[in-house]
């Protein structure tokens, strides 16, 4: 099963930057797709990234992350003005920022308005353990089939 877990702005808002990254981390680490009300900071990105990286093991595999926000170029002068006043009041709460585990997610595509999240075939809760060993075996027991009859011809060879 897909899990995504929407994180209002507000709830990391006044944590520290260490312990922001610590509470996504954690989320993502149970399996969770994290959409994050706002964006974290670029120096935030990067320390999430590098804790990542000293995390990985065979159960973590990693994180994509992506950030939209929207981007008004033609806005006249005052209301630029408004725009970064606001900003600077209620802080980085503009666009969503996804956050998921690389076991999960595939890839992350950005585009200007949207954003594409592919996730991986046959990941953990979408597909039956049952039927994946079913598979195996079928390939298993096919190919113990065609080396019993290889070998079966191999000694009639060289007994004739």
């Amino acid at each position: 099963m897909l899990t995504l877990q929407f994180v209002p702005y507000g709830e990391i808002e006044n944590l520290s930057s260490k312990n922001r990254i610590e509470k996504l981390l954690d989320i993502v680490k149970q399996d969770k797709i994290v959409l994050l009300q706002g964006r974290l900071k670029p120096e935030e990105e990067t320390m999430l990234i590098m804790e990542t990286m000293a995390q990985i093991n065979k159960k973590f595999r990693g994180v994509e992350i992506c950030t939209i926000y929207p981007e008004e170029n033609n806005l006249q002068f005052f209301n630029k003005i408004k725009k970064e006043m606001v900003k600077f009041l209620i802080g980085n709460r503009d666009g969503v920022t996804i956050i998921g585990p690389s076991t999960v997610v595939k890839e992350v595509r950005r585009n200007p308005n949207k954003i594409e999240l592919f996730t991986l075939p046959g990941m953990k809760g979408l597909k039956s353990k049952s039927i994946a060993r079913r598979k195996t075996t079928k390939k298993k027991i096919a190919s113990r089939k065609r080396t019993t009859r290889t070998v079966k011809r191999t000694v009639k060879r060289r007994r004739r």
